[in-house]
């Protein structure tokens, strides 16, 4: 028979993991990208002209100030450019892209061994995603 785990097993175990992905390559690549940006003050200072920036679009955007708000974009895309041209950034967002693909691929694992776990405990189809009651109570196939 198979072990059934609590809810705060699972926790524990999840927490287990997490600490796995923030022991990875991955992490600390991004961890050292990030240190390098927060010593940059160009690009602090931009990051913060970004940040106004954007609230002043936000409210032009409210107020339905066409042309203040055009402007005001233009020079977030400007200073946006200028960002993306500095090495340290472009290194950030690689960062940043491979930490979302790791934990997007932990998060697709989790979810397909669940799934094919229900399946085959119901003695489902796994390559049709039917789960055995479904099977069971769906009758017999017909090809059209």
């Amino acid at each position: 028979m198979t072990k059934l785990y609590t809810k705060d097993e699972i926790v524990e175990a999840a927490q287990k993991l997490a600490q796995m992905i923030a022991s990875t390559e991955q992490v600390e690549f991004f961890k050292n990208a990030e240190a390098k940006i927060n010593e940059n003050q160009k690009v602090r200072e931009s990051i913060a002209s970004l940040k106004v920036l954007n609230q002043q679009a936000v409210n032009y955007q409210q107020y339905d100030k066409k042309r203040a708000y055009e402007l005001t974009q233009a020079k977030i895309e400007k200073i946006e450019e200028e960002l993306d041209a500095i090495p340290v950034v472009t290194e950030f967002k690689q960062a940043q892209i491979e930490v979302n693909d790791l934990l997007q691929i932990v998060t697709s694992a989790i979810a397909n061994t669940v799934t094919t776990e229900i399946i085959e405990a119901t003695g489902g189809d796994v390559l049709r995603g039917e789960t055995g009651s479904y099977i069971q109570n769906a009758g017999p196939r017909t090809c059209s």
